[in-house]
């Protein structure tokens, strides 16, 4: 008889995917979409929520949802080698390339360049980055107790510090509202969606839900009925809490322009409001938290796209893997927390829609009957759609090729072209694929 489990158990891992959840860029990007976005705050902030914390909601659910082990099994609906690449460049993007090198990032930005002299600090960085990707390297080959006790005594104090920021920010506005940016000016919504894809949280809830599916069923729960219902459960309470911090961090730091001007990044911003609220002991505090935080997060990114190359590349192997993740993961670091971001938006502009179909298939997959021809029509067309979307980022840009998009196919100047050839693919591949066994009937009557 399957057990109950119970609510105590379901907040555990509801807190549980909060903390996995909550790493460097869930402090980050709410802050400097404040500043950015003014008097039209509330626009973008829903937008953000959306991409931040509904698609990553979703993501968990959806892995509930589908039965499957993990994300390559679950993305293999496409096809066989669909699942390895897409897995491989999802666990790329929350690892080495971007997501990893990131926690160094934002730590050096908050932890220590506040408590510099102006200028060039190339060489602070560098020696940061090798104590700090060194230490991850150490508990990454030998990852055990360290991780999750740092991570359970850490968390809460995090937390807690954050919190009193926040009413301390609530409570004393440093200032009043600007005016927006000039890209939060229009259709701030759909700028705020997209900001929310920096986060990389819709990706990493793949691989989050594994945890929490494996963590319910160590619990009693067998059917598949239960394992969806909690996971419900505890992804709405890390939604909530998510969402309360993400709108708080955003209106105090959208009421800093007056004290501070426009900064470069939400680290940047971050460390100032400590230090204006707290005073240096304050800033301090804040930037050990954020660092000891960042290098949880590096251990565990570390070791998790560390386990997953290892099973798909067996002969290498798993100490070689981590080693040259750390490594690479240094270098990357030093690029500068703005121009890593820079490089990584048109990388997330081209694969967050495709984890956003997949996820929207997986929770239709028995309207359909989990036609392969369904997924693959739309994800195809979303993934034609997003290539150029992504490469107005970048020098590749053509621009008739954009004037062409822009067109023909409705909200893709938005940044959201991909929803209707989404549904037309997902159509299109439903009527192939009835034609086909029309076909077959007919082929077979004859016969």
């Amino acid at each position: 008889m399957e057990k109950k489990v119970p609510f105590s158990f379901i907040i555990v891992i509801g807190l549980m995917l909060f903390a996995l959840f909550f790493g460097a860029g869930n402090l980050i990007f709410p802050t400097l979409l404040g500043q950015s976005s003014g008097t039209n705050f509330w626009a973008a902030n829903i937008g953000f929520l959306i991409t931040g914390v509904g698609l990553p909601t979703l993501g968990v659910i959806a892995l509930g949802v589908s039965g499957k082990e993990d994300l390559q099994s679950l993305s293999s609906r496409v096809h066989p080698v669909f699942g390895v690449v897409f897995t491989t460049v999802l666990y790329l993007a929350i690892g080495p390339l971007f997501a990893i090198p990131r926690t160094g990032n934002v730590s050096f930005e908050i932890g220590v360049k506040p408590f510099l002299d102006g200028g060039s600090h190339l060489w602070v960085s560098i020696v940061f980055s090798i104590i700090f990707f060194g230490i991850t390297c150490f508990f990454s080959l030998n990852p055990a107790r360290i991780v999750d006790l740092v991570g359970k005594v850490l968390t809460p104090i995090k937390l807690t510090f954050i919190s009193i920021l926040i009413i301390a920010g609530l409570l004393y506005p440093i200032g009043a509202l600007q005016p927006p940016t000039a890209k939060y000016a229009s259709n701030a919504l759909f700028k705020g969606f997209q900001e929310g894809y920096l986060t990389m949280d819709a990706l990493a809830s793949f691989v989050f839900g594994i945890i929490v599916i494996q963590a319910i069923r160590s619990r009693g729960a067998t059917s598949r009925k239960q394992v969806i219902t909690v996971s419900i459960k505890a992804a709405c309470i890390a939604a909530i809490i998510l969402s309360v911090l993400y709108v708080s961090l955003s209106y105090i730091s959208a009421s800093s322009v007056t004290a501070f001007g426009y900064l470069e990044n939400g680290g940047q911003i971050l460390a100032r409001m400590s230090s204006y609220y707290f005073g240096t002991s304050g800033g301090i505090f804040l930037g050990l938290m954020i660092t000891i935080a960042c290098l949880t997060t590096s251990i565990g990114l570390i070791t998790s796209c560390a386990s997953y190359f290892h099973k798909l590349l067996p002969r290498l192997a798993y100490k070689k893997l981590v080693v040259g993740m750390c490594i690479f993961s240094a270098v990357i670091a030093n690029i500068g927390l703005n121009e890593l971001i820079q490089i990584s938006v048109p990388v997330l502009k081209i694969i967050y829609p495709l984890a956003i179909v997949l996820m929207i298939l997986t929770f239709c997959h028995h309207l359909f009957k989990g036609n392969r021809l369904v997924y693959q029509g739309s994800m195809l067309l979303v993934f034609l759609v997003s290539i150029p979307d992504g490469l107005r980022e970048t020098p590749l840009h053509l621009g008739w090729l954009d004037t062409f998009m822009s067109g023909y196919i409705p909200m893709y100047t938005i940044g959201m072209g991909w929803v209707l050839p989404a549904v037309i693919g997902a159509i299109g591949g439903y009527v192939i694929s009835m034609e086909r066994n029309r076909a077959g009937a007919t082929d077979q009557r004859n016969g």
